[in-house]
């Protein structure tokens, strides 16, 4: 008898008593992807490399506990809006929106207590040609003060030997803002390997970034060419290669922070290619999302422990988040985050996998 393609099982128990599941999809060979209820988080991938060899590139946590204890968005599904917030202020509808101020004089990742922090309902799950787990979440009108009831559904599906694709959307019941990410760290030499993910070869698809203030907000101007700066990634190079030049944009990013414009007018396509040097592992990143959050783990301080007990520090792994860009609400020059009544929102990205070639 043919293996399952999904396995369901408990991840771990909330306070309150409420169960956090696990499902497991698999698709080629070993290749995997776990994800639980909880933050709708993916809690591993596992993926091949050039030696024949599977490992899990997502850092994170073996056990429930790690997840609940500390907020760091490990693998989380980040809303109602991903990045940053300026002030945590918008108008809309002529109001203006006071929103929580999480980091530092800004709003960041939904507020205080995100998607990430929320236990998603396991609405489907489809064990056919192409597994996949469809997971739902209600946002209350008032929640975190966004206006509008939000109704999310999110898949996760095998839709390739070795390539997980997300599919995400909502709907409102009154004029609002979404922007959904999903902020899983990257580390293609394994998440335990302990190597460093600063000589990763980096390909972003993009011409222009957007420069930021000290507190991470897109300054007022247009996006900046990536010519002639240390943020130019459109051939491959190792994301370590220029990561310590004296670039004010550097400095105020403590690294890479940064959005890269995509214009993907709603189309999926090629964002970013990450290739590890010694796995020889490599990952494609399409989406149809306008930006690219490129973000070198300059905030990993150590002070956490993640799979096999290992301390996670700067640079152990990376972020590559797909989303509209950061301020957006602020901004009517930048690609619009408002979703009214019959509308959907829609965000696609896929993780595609391969190995070099010998």
């Amino acid at each position: 008898m043919a293996a399952s393609t999904i396995t369901r099982d408990v991840f771990g128990t909330l306070p309150d008593g409420r169960e956090v599941e696990r499902v497991v999809l698999r698709g080629e060979g070993g290749f995997e992807a776990r994800i639980i209820s909880y933050g709708a988080v993916l809690q591993a991938l596992i993926a091949p490399d050039a030696n024949g060899g599977y490992d899990d590139v997502v850092v994170g946590h073996d056990a429930f506990a790690g997840y609940l204890a500390e907020r760091k968005f490990l693998g989380a599904t980040v809303g109602r809006y991903a990045n940053r917030i300026a002030k945590g202020q918008f108008s809309l509808q002529g109001e203006t929106v006071q929103l929580a101020v999480n980091n530092g004089p800004n709003a960041l990742h939904g507020g205080l207590e995100g998607f990430d922090r929320k236990l998603w309902e396991i609405a489907d799950i489809d064990e056919g040609a192409e597994p996949a787990v469809t997971l739902t979440y209600v946002s209350p009108h008032g929640e975190e003060n966004y206006p509008g009831r939000l109704d999310v559904r999110l898949t996760y599906r095998i839709t390739g030997p070795t390539e997980l694709s997300l599919l995400m959307e909502a709907r409102t019941d009154r004029p609002t803002i979404v922007n959904l990410t999903n902020h899983s760290f990257f580390n293609l030499e394994g998440a335990t390997s302990g190597t460093s993910i600063l000589d990763h070869h980096l390909m972003v698809a993009a011409e222009q970034f957007l420069p930021i203030d000290a507190t991470a907000i897109p300054l007022p101007e247009p996006p900046r060419s990536v010519a002639g700066t240390p943020f130019d990634f459109r051939k491959p190079r190792p994301v370590g290669e220029r990561i310590h030049e004296g670039d004010p944009q550097l400095r105020n990013g403590r690294g890479y922070d940064h959005t890269y414009c995509l214009g993907r007018d709603g189309k999926l396509a090629l964002a970013a290619r990450l290739e590890a040097p010694r796995s020889g592992r490599i990952m494609e990143l399409l989406t149809d999302q306008p930006g690219l959050q490129v973000y070198s783990g300059n905030y990993l301080d150590g002070t956490m422990s993640g799979k096999g007990g290992k301390l996670i520090r700067q640079s152990d792994a990376m972020c590559l988040e797909p989303h509209i860009w950061p301020d957006a609400p602020n901004r009517p020059d930048f690609p619009s985050p408002r979703l009214d009544p019959g509308g959907v929102y829609r965000h696609h990205t896929v993780y595609r996998f391969s190995v070099r070639s010998p």
